[in-house]
């Protein structure tokens, strides 16, 4: 992976981002989403001492001494929201240890790469190069792109309509409303600007039809 243009700098928030190959899918089954979810908490910790596709081999008992130990490490990025969809995916973090967040992405787009290959019988890349990052830079900026992130599914009619965008599975908004107990992503950061989860949802559905419409405008003049 190339050398970034633009270092991201520990302590920021980056909105992180990218898509599969001439814009072709990603994840094809609930396993794919389900092994991608579970090797974003895995990488969270910096410099894991193996990869998670060796980790999930191991008997047992030495995967739960594994964990005790990673439970010890340090993560070197925090997830504040994400979302995965059939052919992109967007990430939330914060970078906490110096070049962290390249080592995360890196290893994330790698395992996944490897795993769809070798499941689906496909070769070659499966992401479109280089991720692409966009550093947040104020509060406002902040909220919109989690709306953003979490609007994404209801968006692309993924989802049909906003209960089913509530329970989205692969996405961090049912942790942020209180559906999913033992989630992985720093979610106070955004709750901290609203009274309770009710005002945080009524600030992302509120928007829900906007943000619908306006990508169907960007879709009309694009063709």
């Amino acid at each position: 992976m190339p050398r970034r243009k633009t270092p991201i700098v520990t302590g920021q928030v980056y909105h992180i981002f990218n898509r599969g190959v001439n814009k072709q899918p990603i994840f094809f089954a609930p396993k794919n989403y389900q092994r991608a979810t579970d090797t974003i908490r895995y990488y969270l910790i910096h410099k894991p001492p193996l990869a998670y596709s060796k980790f999930i081999k191991l008997p047992e008992n030495i995967k739960n001494e594994v964990i005790l130990n990673l439970s010890k490490m340090e993560k070197g990025v925090e997830i504040i929201s994400y979302v995965l969809m059939p052919n992109h995916y967007h990430l939330l973090l914060r970078q906490l240890i110096d070049g962290a967040a390249m080592v995360f992405v890196r290893n994330f787009q790698i395992s996944i790469t490897k795993y769809v290959n070798k499941r689906f019988d496909r070769t070659g890349p499966l992401l479109q190069g280089q991720f692409k990052s966009v550093l947040i830079e104020d509060d406002e900026q902040l909220l919109h792109v989690n709306r953003y992130i979490h609007l994404n599914p209801h968006t692309s009619f993924i989802v049909k309509d906003l209960d089913e965008l509530r329970s989205y599975m692969w996405s961090s908004l049912p942790e942020y409303l209180g559906l999913i107990k033992e989630g992985f992503c720093s979610n106070k950061l955004i709750l901290s600007h609203f009274q309770n989860i009710t005002k945080y949802w009524d600030f992302v559905s509120n928007q829900a039809d906007y943000q619908r419409e306006l990508d169907r405008i960007k879709h009309l003049v694009l063709e």
